[in-house]
């Protein structure tokens, strides 16, 4: 008997349905989608990001045609009954720890391999239990040897492995937007107006309750459309991405980044086709070596080591709280109320996170990540409240960016120091703090920078572990020379939850 092969709303690209290789579903094999209403009752996902999701699992069906039997039910194990009663199922490897342990749950499911990623599970560990710490450069090099991507020989393409000194140019002066080629915009379809009269009956009937704002659909939802951004990409885009790769501009949110990290998320594009085509335009001479070997660390190296990472902690990992942080994410933040907001850099980030769902790392890291650090809040709930409000956010990408990397609430098993900064930062790096009524320059005062008395309030708090940090230790002691830390202190328990 053929066994229906089960695709997740993830799981969404060609590959997930190629079995050459014996290690997917048989070939013409029925496959079975299902949509459960479920999984947005239980978070309060943006908007923008329910409305994707369920476009791309739509649009994807239509394309499979009478293939595919598409339910939709209130939960997956209701919607696998309907579908196949009690019949054998494969199913790739689901990418978050309830979805496997749910379907290992189910009797007459196979699990197969995880595809949409560049080495196995077992080879990651692997080269992990070799490794006397886990760091994300000498993971990078080990992809890249093993994949030959940007490489010569045995040597790094250039001589050199990482360009990233060459990739942190603040943003030209004057200018409000980079001027770079605009990204690829998908059109909206029926399968979108479908979507949307079926998300607006959901609130109205009070089934269901979201934030954020749905406006056109951003990002693709399709295959063909993916492939389509990553052309444009290449072609048009690419070569500036890499020197101004951590700058900020107030009036251009999308700077000369990819934005594919949702249809790489969803299974649309593969990371293979991605590195190489953006080797393919270095080679050609159509992209230089610091924009093409960023991107491909973006991808080989980063993506890849945060999906390795959430299967290699365990679930312990996700209750990391080193830093012992309780705090509880205010109002305004959890229902992304911008306009409560005076701090500019505060308020432009989380505008853009209300109207569109997807920010590029800098301000998610050292704008949204560093506020939330400093003050302490409870970092599951910030992991949480990144997973339910960013397009591409799901529980493997979100547990170790957030709470290794942005929170430091592993103490440093994923990363060398607390990534946050005083205003000075947000200053060199961006347009964000001209106009605004804060000073980045200032800790103390009605103008004081919520970001440079957070930073000092930050490291106060915590001198005790810091202090041993080498890579922080330095502007730990700087609190000595601070006459007014007493102040600072007092003006931080003043200033509570409200919006900066």
């Amino acid at each position: 008997m053929t066994s229906t092969h089960w695709l997740f709303g993830d799981q969404l690209g060609p590959g997930f349905l190629d079995g050459a290789d014996g290690e997917g579903p048989a070939r013409d094999a029925p496959v079975v989608m299902i949509e459960s209403r479920d999984v947005f009752r239980r978070r309060r996902f943006h908007r923008a990001k329910a409305h994707l999701i369920l476009s791309a699992m739509r649009h994807r069906a239509a394309e499979l045609g009478d293939r595919v039997t598409y339910v939709r039910a209130d939960t997956y194990r209701e919607g696998l009954r309907q579908a196949v009663g009690g019949g054998p199922v494969t199913v790739h490897h689901p990418t978050s720890r309830a979805a496997l342990a749910l379907v290992r749950s189910l009797d007459g499911v196979t699990v197969l391999p995880p595809r949409g990623f560049l080495l196995r599970q077992d080879d990651f560990r692997g080269w992990a239990e070799a490794q006397r710490g886990l760091r994300m450069e000498s993971f990078y090099r080990h992809v890249r040897r093993d994949h030959a991507l940007l490489m010569d020989g045995g040597e790094p393409a250039g001589g050199t492995w990482n360009l990233d000194h060459e990739n942190r140019e603040q943003p030209p002066p004057g200018r409000r937007t980079l001027g770079v080629a605009a990204p690829y915009r998908p059109r909206e379809d029926a399968v979108d107006e479908e979507v949307r009269r079926d998300l607006d009956r959901w609130e109205r009937d009070g089934d269901v309750s979201f934030v954020g704002r749905d406006g056109p659909r951003r990002f693709p939802a399709s295959r063909r459309e993916a492939r389509s951004a990553l052309r444009r990409f290449l072609s048009h885009r690419l070569a500036d991405f890499g020197a101004y790769e951590d700058a900020m501009l107030a009036d251009d949110e999308v700077m000369s980044h990819s934005l594919l990290s949702s249809s790489l998320n969803l299974g649309l594009l593969d990371p293979v086709e991605c590195v190489e085509g953006a080797e393919a335009a270095w080679r050609a001479g159509e992209a230089p070596l610091n924009s093409v070997e960023g991107f491909v660390r973006q991808i080989a190296g980063w993506r890849e080591y945060v999906w390795q990472l959430y299967w290699y902690f365990g679930e312990d990992y996700r209750t990391s709280n080193a830093l012992g942080h309780t705090g509880s994410l205010p109002d305004w933040w959890n229902e992304l109320d911008a306009d409560a907001v005076s701090a500019r850099c505060v308020a432009t980030v989380l505008r853009q996170v209300r109207d569109t769902g997807w920010t590029h790392h800098i301000p998610r890291l050292m704008v949204l990540g560093s506020y939330a650090l400093q003050r302490g809040w409870d970092p599951a709930a910030v992991t949480d409240w990144f997973h339910r409000c960013f397009v591409d956010g799901y529980d493997w990408v979100m547990l170790p960016n957030v709470v290794g990397m942005s929170q430091y609430a592993d103490g440093g098993r994923m990363t060398t120091k607390p990534y946050t900064s005083g205003g000075a930062y947000i200053d060199r790096m961006s347009d964000l703090c001209r106009p605004c009524p804060y000073r980045p320059d200032r800790r103390v005062g009605a103008d004081a920078c919520p970001f440079t008395a957070g930073y000092w309030n930050f490291l106060h708090r915590h001198r005790g572990r810091l202090e041993q940090n080498a890579r922080i230790s330095r502007a730990v002691h700087g609190l000595d020379r601070l006459k007014d830390l007493s102040a600072l202190l007092e003006q931080e328990r003043e200033r509570g939850e409200g919006p900066p």
